[in-house]
């Protein structure tokens, strides 16, 4: 690849805060929340038009219930549900023989409801705005540049909390991250698509009635005579009689998830091998090759699935659902062993109960594994090696390939960016790097206002 030179330039300090969150999926809804909670000046960044990230493609959250079935996700995650249920845009939380639990969501009220509670906690919010490198001290984080129409800027921050996703701002930091499995293979992501028109209630009705035609994934035919809301997993012989007629299927699996609206179900099953989610060309790669698959998808589950005879097609998501793409090296790696033996750790601020979900890089397949209980998120994993000043939470802290098949949904990753966002509220308050922030003090905090720690459970 040619290069050219850029002339140096003068960049402007647009803002100086206290902390900076970088990227307003759920991860960095709750950071940015619980770092303003005390009257500090906190700043959102979000590269898109609104906030919420997975919460708005049709997903539904995974995880606030454990495999046995107690809340073990509460706080500020809790609170958002609160808030959407009041405009009947969220679901309670139904226990889920598959995913634990699943609590619904409406995609557009997210973006209303996620906004006015930054904005009611003063939180100062900028769309449109992407980060393009960092501004350094040595090993010392003070900030970042940003693009947008607005042209290259820098926010300086005493502490910046990366939330992306994709650990950009940690990368571009220096801080070390990993991507993949052993192969650098990576998890396919998907373009979750809606169709309106479905009768819901006669699916249901068939996979209880009918097992032998309508076989699911894990979760029994009883279990859908008595939810009339639900995700259906599974079905493959009906996917096997489809490819066998001639339908390009990409994956093994039928995965629908009803809506909170009548008629509506949003379907999890676009899948496109060898994406790079921090590549601007393999993503717009799988933009392209997602959607081409949604019309064979289509065809099949009109003329296969019983009550999609009359669906119609309605949106695409806003974008690629990614599941996988870098990783930090923190404090401490979790591990597929931390998850399966249900480890506690000292340092604990989050607690998890989701198993290891393995969409398979090179095949159309998963692996799930179950610890049977639940399993501790270490605040060590949260803070990055080599640089300072920074916390990383969601899909990106420091995990293996497979520890982060577990911990990627999004009802953990909103405990952790609570558990983040009050950390670095600690460090600003004390003077102190992230590193060296007291945890019990942290989670005597996260316990005070409502989350969940075993510790306490126990006690």
């Amino acid at each position: 690849m040619s290069h050219i030179l850029e002339p140096s330039r003068h960049t402007p300090v647009r803002h100086d805060v206290d902390v900076l969150v970088v990227g307003g999926g759920p991860a960095g809804i709750m950071a940015a929340i619980a770092a303003a909670e005390n009257g500090l000046r906190v700043m959102l960044l979000e590269s898109r038009s609104f906030v919420g990230g997975n919460l708005t493609i049709g997903l539904p959250v995974l995880g606030f219930l454990s495999q046995q079935g107690e809340q073990i996700i509460r706080g500020w995650p809790q609170r958002l549900i609160d808030r959407l249920q009041a405009r009947n845009a969220a679901s309670e939380h139904r226990p889920c023989p598959l995913h634990m639990s699943i609590t619904l969501v409406e995609p557009e009220a997210v973006k209303f409801v996620a906004l006015e509670m930054l904005l009611e906690a003063g939180v100062e919010v900028r769309l449109h705005t992407l980060v393009a490198d960092v501004v350094k001290q040595g090993h010392q984080l003070r900030g970042v540049i940003t693009e947008s129409k607005s042209g290259r800027e820098a926010i300086l921050a005493k502490v910046v909390v990366d939330c992306t996703g994709d650990a950009d701002v940690a990368y571009r930091a220096g801080v070390p991250c990993e991507q993949g499995d052993a192969a650098g293979g990576m998890q396919p992501p998907t373009l979750m698509f809606c169709l309106a028109g479905v009768d819901t209630e006669r699916l249901r009705l068939s996979i209880a009635h009918e097992p032998r035609t309508y076989l699911t994934d894990f979760i029994p035919n009883e279990y859908f005579g008595q939810n009339q809301q639900f995700i259906v997993v599974g079905l493959r012989e009906l996917i096997k009689r489809a490819q066998a007629d001639g339908l390009s299927i990409p994956t093994e699996r039928t995965i629908i998830i009803t809506g909170l609206r009548e008629g509506e179900a949003w379907i999890n099953m676009t899948r496109v091998k060898q994406v790079d989610g921090v590549d601007a060309t393999s993503l717009t790669r799988g933009e392209i090759e997602a959607r081409r698959q949604i019309e064979d998808i289509q065809r099949y589950l009109t003329a296969y699935v019983p009550g999609f005879e009359r669906a119609y097609f309605t949106k695409t998501a806003p974008f690629l659902g990614i599941r996988e793409t870098r990783r930090i090296v923190g404090r401490y790696v979790m591990n597929r062993d931390d998850v399966l033996a249900c480890r506690r750790f000292d340092d604990a601020i989050a607690v998890a109960s989701y198993p290891i979900d393995l969409h398979r890089p090179n095949d159309d397949g998963c692996t799930l594994e179950w610890c049977g209980d639940c399993y501790d998120i270490p605040y060590r994993s949260l803070v990055p090696t080599k640089v300072a000043g920074l916390l990383v939470a969601g899909r990106c802290i420091s995990t293996t390939h497979e520890a982060m098949a577990a911990i990627r949904v999004m009802a953990p990753c909103m405990a952790m960016g609570e558990a983040a966002g009050r950390a670095a509220k600690q460090a600003v308050r004390r003077g102190v790097n992230p590193a060296d922030v007291n945890v019990p003090e942290l989670q005597a905090e996260l316990l005070a206002r409502g989350a969940y720690l075993r510790a306490a459970a126990a006690s």
